[in-house]
């Protein structure tokens, strides 16, 4: 039998092979993984919050294909949900040496960085990820996070208005902006005239004049006002009077605020004692709810009435619908008051559109009448236009027409024309 030679190997050859033959088994074991396949598995790992076995994923993606940079993005991601931000940002941070523009590791980050309170780290991403992706709201609105966290109001409100004129559908990026709007230092003076007319000859005109304070601070606002009334009958004076005045707006949280006011006058133009009270609470998408209570002492009665009232930012326009529910000799009787507002510029600088039924204690220039007229029925639609002019200047006009029932099933029209002026000290 013939013997068959087996060949000799040194010891560096069989190395070399061994090298060749881990390296083959490498490569055809990388063949047989499908790195789609294996991402799709470590996000759902990932959704059903096990992290070992997404992280054992991942990191086998990213030893199977290095370059495939969404294995490190998840790497990074998972370690942020495990609380450690060391290993976060080395992982998120070579994604974006290795693809500067990766919105995903950017807004990993941007997030670690703001719930850490890096806000200086933050910043510098921010502004990195608005140059790449210019276009892109989320990281805008990471921007207005960074300045609700340094509590920089002044940069808040101006990069709310850039915000305004990129997104002016954007009804929450309103609703925050006139928020703040108000929270700035500024005083303004004013004044006030109304002039209601009716078709029936022995009645009016009425005249309602005012002079007012408004002092709007951080805090809040305080409103002082003198109201002064005159009205006629048959062509004399039937009764003239002073009211006094005093309301404030404050803070009551990030998302909330109050109102309190207070009314008195010694004339029977006026209601002797007029008080107010409101909780708004302002909710996503531009929602706002408001909860309160009025009451009136007129003519020697107590007239008690609840409020409640719901709004809505819908971009550029504001709606706001108003019920109250007014108490009188045990019977309890609804008004309404629909109020739509569409902005143009500034929150003084507005178109504004009113529809009404019933008698409201806020209504102004029949305050003195609300024990006789909370029981009639009564139909309201007004118009009005409001604008700022330059840096101090404030005006507005409206006109209401009242359709009125002044005893039952007798009815009269109401012509009222409003026309204001502020300045801005």
């Amino acid at each position: 039998m013939k013997m068959i030679k087996i060949p000799q190997f040194s010891n560096n050859m069989c190395a070399v092979i061994i090298c060749l033959l881990l390296f083959s088994s490498q490569m055809l074991f990388a063949q047989h993984i499908n790195t789609d396949s294996l991402l799709v598995q470590a996000y759902n790992s990932l959704k059903q919050k096990d992290y070992t076995l997404a992280l054992k994923r991942a990191h086998l993606g990213k030893k199977v294909s290095p370059e495939y940079l969404d294995f490190q993005v998840l790497i990074g991601r998972i370690h942020q949900l495990r609380n450690q931000p060391d290993s976060t940002r080395i992982y998120l941070n070579r994604v974006l040496d290795k693809n500067p523009a990766y919105e995903e590791a950017f807004l990993y980050l941007i997030n670690l960085e703001l719930e850490t309170k890096n806000d200086k780290e933050a910043e510098k991403l921010i502004n990195k990820a608005i140059e790449v992706h210019s276009d892109n709201k989320t990281f805008q609105l990471k921007k207005l996070q960074l300045y609700q966290l340094q509590e920089d109001v002044d940069g808040e409100r101006k990069h709310l208005s850039e915000l305004s004129a990129l997104y002016p559908e954007d009804s929450e990026i309103q609703q925050r902006l006139f928020w703040l709007d108000s929270r700035f230092n500024s005083d303004r003076i004013g004044l006030q005239y109304s002039l209601t007319n009716f078709d029936r000859d022995v009645v009016g005109p009425w005249h309602l004049g005012a002079l007012q304070y408004i002092g709007e601070r951080k805090w809040g606002s305080v409103i002082g006002r003198v109201n002064y009334a005159h009205r006629r009958s048959n062509g004399t004076l039937l009764l003239d009077g002073i009211q006094f005045e005093g309301e404030s707006y404050f803070y009551t949280g990030e998302n909330s605020y109050a109102n309190v006011s207070v009314g008195y006058s010694d004339d029977l133009v006026f209601p002797k004692w007029r008080l107010g009270a409101s909780y708004f609470q302002t909710l996503p998408k531009g929602w706002e709810v408001d909860l309160g209570m009025r009451y009136t002492h007129v003519a020697e009665q107590d007239i008690p009435a609840g409020t409640l009232g719901v709004g809505k930012y819908f971009g550029s326009y504001w709606t706001h619908l108003r019920s109250y529910f007014q108490e009188q000799n045990e019977n309890i009787y609804p008004a309404f008051t629909l109020t739509s507002r569409y902005y143009y510029n500034t929150r003084f600088d507005y178109v504004n559109v009113i529809l009404g039924y019933g008698t409201s204690p806020d209504e102004r220039v029949i305050q003195a009448d609300l024990n006789q007229r909370v029981q009639l029925n009564s139909f309201r639609a007004g118009l009005g236009y409001y604008r700022q002019f330059g840096r101090h200047f404030i005006t507005g006009v409206q006109a209401v027409y009242n359709r009125q029932e002044y005893m039952e099933d007798n009815w009269q029209n109401e012509f009222e024309t409003f026309v204001m002026l502020q300045y801005r000290l």
